[in-house]
This record gives structure tokens, sequence and C-alpha cells, in this order.
């Protein structure tokens, strides 16, 4: 059996955890709105105004003028996530994290000793309220993506448990925009065949959804049968460092796409440089609704940790390396391989000047993070997210 963990509004959580006085009032995580910022994360109380996250800030505060804008916390909120994935740790070993607020967790090989894999669901659920005082809404099914589903059906706080003998009477009843790919495009189709739920689309012969769908149709079938084969996968020794986000609502503004671009590369560049790595190839991830995914990688003449150079090259394969069709995007990411610790690199007569300039000015913005605190410095091109290194709380 899998677990899916999905912390609740998890950075804004955070923010009302440490600061009780934000409880009950609507909460914005992200950039500013007077800066073309982007939310990041928005409490319950916001979202019924109709905030989430990736839409511009500027947008949110006209939807919810009384909202609380904060900055974000990355560093603070990445160490609670490890924090809370040692919980997971104790449970079993087949960990797979998907960002800093959810997982996976195969516990099929550990029901001899922790009980039911509901018993372990409830478990884990009760010792992050217990040991962090945040909420998790947790779904426990026999595939991976019954269980995000199941996740995400009563939110907040939400446990749902999927019978592996009722598979379709729990998926049967559920609209069809719940299946993992379903999105607008793909939806405005299903409006034309009447397909409103999940059960209307099991109704439907495989070739009529590749007909409509292509190979994309062969995975609804699937799905809208509960069949899903992915294993869960734990961390493995990294090859790369990357950094992805996946957007609440689609993003067709390129403007927005670059400027994500930017935020990406700053935190993968960032954590290059505290391990003290360099990486020659930058690679681009992007996501569209119907769950395509392409991946684009460019080689650089030599190793690099400097953001202006991995943001570059990932903006440029965003312009250029991929189809010419309108941009979509539900997913973009950007990574660096090829990593290289030894100090010695290959310079270059005629660029030298320039990088070690950008070397230099994310050298100097470290060093301000790390004393002040990463609000007090951003990248005007960036969405203003802002990490601070604010140090963990300690747990008793």
């Amino acid at each position: 059996m899998i677990l899916h963990i999905d912390m609740d509004a998890f950075y804004a959580s955070v923010e009302e955890r440490e600061n009780p006085a934000l409880v009950g009032k609507p909460v914005i995580v992200g950039g500013s709105p007077e800066k073309r910022g982007v939310v990041c994360a928005a409490n319950y109380m916001a979202r019924q105004f109709g905030v989430h996250s990736a839409m511009p800030s500027g947008k949110a505060q006209r939807l919810c003028p009384q909202a609380i804008f904060l900055p974000t916390r990355m560093d603070f909120y990445a160490e609670i996530s490890r924090q809370i994935r040692d919980i997971f740790q104790r449970f079993t070993p087949l960990v797979e994290p998907l960002s800093l607020d959810e997982a996976f967790l195969d516990v099929t090989g550990t029901e001899g000793l922790f009980g039911s894999s509901e018993a372990m669901g409830r478990q884990i659920k009760t010792a992050i309220r217990e040991e962090f005082q945040l909420v998790a809404s947790v779904g426990v099914a026999p595939n991976k993506f019954l269980a995000k589903i199941a996740s995400d059906l009563q939110k907040p706080d939400g446990f749902v448990v999927v019978d592996p003998a009722g598979v379709q009477q729990f998926l049967d009843p559920l609209p069809v925009g719940r299946l993992w790919g379903v999105g607008r495009v793909t939806g405005s189709v299903f409006e034309r065949l009447r397909v409103r739920t999940v059960g209307d689309l099991r109704g439907l012969a495989l070739e009529t959804l590749k007909q409509h769908f292509g190979e994309h149709g062969q995975r609804l079938w699937e799905l809208a049968r509960g069949i899903d084969q992915r294993p869960v996968i734990p961390d493995r020794e990294a090859k790369s460092i990357s950094n992805e986000t996946t957007f609440a609502t689609d993003i067709e503004d390129m403007e927005v796409l670059r400027a994500w671009i930017v935020e990406l590369s700053e935190h993968v560049a960032r954590r290059l440089r505290r391990h003290h790595l360099r990486g020659r190839t930058v690679v681009l991830k992007v996501r569209y609704p119907d769950f395509r995914t392409i991946t684009r990688s460019l080689t650089l003449p030599r190793p690099t940790n400097v953001t202006q150079e991995i943001s570059h090259a990932a903006t440029e394969m965003l312009a250029t390396r991929l189809p010419a069709e309108r941009l979509t995007v539900r997913l973009l990411g950007v990574g660096v391989s090829g990593l290289d610790a030894h100090e010695q690199i290959q310079r270059s007569l005629f660029d030298e000047e320039e990088h070690q300039s950008q070397a230099n000015l994310d050298q100097a913005a470290d060093h301000i993070r790390a004393k002040f605190g990463a609000a007090s410095i951003g990248r005007g091109s960036g969405l203003l997210h802002r990490a601070q290194h604010t140090p963990p709380p300690k747990l008793s």
C-alpha cells in the first residue's frame, strides 16, 4: 500500500505557527504586489477569495485587499520539510519526496512492524501535528495515483483510505477533472463527449480515447480503472541539483515563466555554491497540462555555479528549444548536472571579467543573506520570493 502525505498550505501554515497573530487572517507567501511578484502559497482563508499559487501578487491583492503578504523563507521551510521526512523514515525507507510539502511512502513491507497502512498513516499524521504543530492530509491506497487523489479529497486535515477491492466505487463518481492530465483543453473535449465523471470516461472505448487524445488516451483509459504501476523511488545520491515547481493554475504568460526561471535558477545556484560544486550542463524541464513532459539541456563551455549563467541558459532554452505551439505550462524546473567539485577550472580569455563579476556578486549576495536574511537582497528580474536563512526552531 502507498501513502501520500500532503502538508496543508505548508508555507503559510509555518508562518502562522511562527506568528499566532496571523491565525484567522488571509496570509499570502510570495513576492511583493508592488514589485510584480508572484504568489508562492496562500492559506485557506486567502483561497476563499480566489487566490492561488503562481498568481501575480498584484491580482491576489485585488482579490483580497486585506491579505497579509509575507516573503518566502525557503531555507526555513526546507529544514522543517527535512525534519518531517525523518518521521516518514521511521516507518519505511521507501520515501519519494515530490516537493517540500508532499511525498509518497511505500509501506507494503513494514506493515508487520507497525500495523496496517491505515494505522501508519494515522500515526504519521499525529506525529506531524504533535511534533511540528502542522497539519497534513493523508491518502492511503494501492498505488500512487489513487493515494494522491485520496489525500486531496477532504483537505484540509483530510484522511481518506481507498480499499483495493473498492477502487471503481471510489473513482467512478469523481469529476473527470480529478484525473492527471485532464486540463482545460482535455476537459473541453470531454464536455463535447458528454463525459463528466470518471465512470463516464470508463464507458468509452480505448480506440475512442486514442482517436481524440493520441497516446495520452491509453493513459486516461488506465487511470479511469485505477491502474498505475509506477513504484515509489526513494532518494538516491545526487548526480544533479535541481528545483521545480508545479503551478496550481497552468501558466502561459512568458514573462511570468521567465521570472520563475530566475527564481528556480537562484535556488539551484545557491545549493551548488553551498556544497562547493559546479555543473557543466543546465537542464530545463517543462510539463504541459496533458502531462507531456519535455526536458532540454545545454552544455556550457565550463562548469559554473553562477546564478546568471544558469538562468540565461535556461531562459534561452525556454525561448528557442521548445515546440512552436503556444506554451501553457503546468510544471517548470531548472537543474544542473555534470557536477564537478574541483576548484581548478578552465578559464576563458574573453568572458572571464564578466564571469568573475557575476561570481563576486553571487558571493556578496550569499554573504548578505547569511547575515541579514534573504529578504534583505533580491534580483529585480526574479519573483522576489526572498528565502530567509532563518534558523529552524529547536524541537523538544
